[in-house]
């Protein structure tokens, strides 16, 4: 993986501005994971800079976080997400892969979530990919199963998606997630963190990963002219899925590189629509039941 961070690095890392701006949320709400007791929490504030293409890159998250849409009243499916942004685990971009998707969901009743993690690989990080980013997106799913019901979610339909470093850490959840503690003191720990479904885009990590019966559905995204890793990656965990009987869809965008998300310069491209495959996917496998209303036009794509 180092490999493959170090090329993801050079390739988002140019022209990037030392500017640090307030990221604008719309129609969403902020809420930590752990707002009493932050295990190995530090007091140095969060730093966001904004690229020269006005997209918002998050750095020193130490008290990780997800950022809540919910659809409007009389428009929810039932359906929720957890989203991951990539930055190969030193930093977040947290717009296209976070905060645009969201709102796509949330337009189109599905609860959206964007998750802030722990980046193991900033400079000086005392966090470690598997003791606390886990940690953090197994939290996530127990948080948002925990209030399901007021969220007017299905508990059985509440999933994962990845992008980059941040796909590496959804495939790392639906490989380790437990039952959760019934005897607990805290109500959200006895939830499972169980993801209902995955959704790797452009993974990292892919090559590790694991395929069971009890495996969650996997969605595989990407474009031909990612990082070989990279493909290769999706390409065997794909064909692992396969040999375990676990439903799996895989996509390469043939004229698609790395970190395409969704942003406006995508648009006249076929990866364009991509969210539009998953939707479709999601359908398809029963874990979204639309309402008539979502189903009349694709919500235009303005990023």
């Amino acid at each position: 993986m180092n490999k493959i961070t170090n090329q993801i690095k050079k390739f988002f890392g140019r022209n990037r501005s030392n500017d640090f701006i307030p990221i604008p949320i719309k129609n969403a709400s902020e809420l930590y994971l752990r707002p009493d007791n932050i295990p190995g929490a530090h007091t140095e504030n969060e730093k966001i800079k904004i690229t020269p293409d006005n997209l918002h890159v998050i750095t020193n998250v130490h008290h990780p976080s997800i950022t809540v849409y919910l659809p409007a009243n009389g428009t929810e499916t039932g359906t929720a997400i957890i989203l991951a942004p990539g930055g190969s685990h030193e930093e977040l971009w947290i717009d296209h892969e976070g905060h645009y998707p969201a709102e796509w969901f949330q337009k189109r009743g599905i609860a959206a979530f964007v998750l802030k993690y722990r980046l193991a690989n900033q400079p000086h990080s005392a966090y470690t990919i598997e003791q606390h980013a886990l940690a953090d997106i197994q939290r996530a799913i127990r948080i948002v199963r925990c209030r399901a019901e007021e969220w007017k979610i299905d508990s059985n339909r509440i999933g994962v998606m990845g992008f980059s470093a941040g796909g590496e850490l959804a495939g790392l959840a639906a490989m380790h997630h437990d039952k959760g503690s019934k005897s607990s003191a805290d109500i959200i720990n006895r939830q499972s963190s169980y993801p209902d479904f995955q959704a790797l885009i452009y993974p990292g990590g892919a090559h590790n990963f694991k395929a069971e019966k009890n495996s969650p559905p996997l969605f595989l995204l990407g474009g031909f002219h990612d990082y070989p890793e990279i493909v290769e990656g999706m390409l065997n965990m794909y064909r692992q899925y396969k040999h375990a009987g676990v439903p799996a869809e895989i996509h390469l965008y043939a004229n698609a590189e790395h970190g395409f998300g969704l942003r406006h310069n995508n648009q006249g491209t076929a990866v364009a629509t991509w969210l539009d495959r998953f939707e479709d996917w999601l359908s398809d496998t029963g874990l979204l039941r639309k309402k008539p209303d979502t189903n009349k036009s694709k919500v235009e794509n303005n990023y």
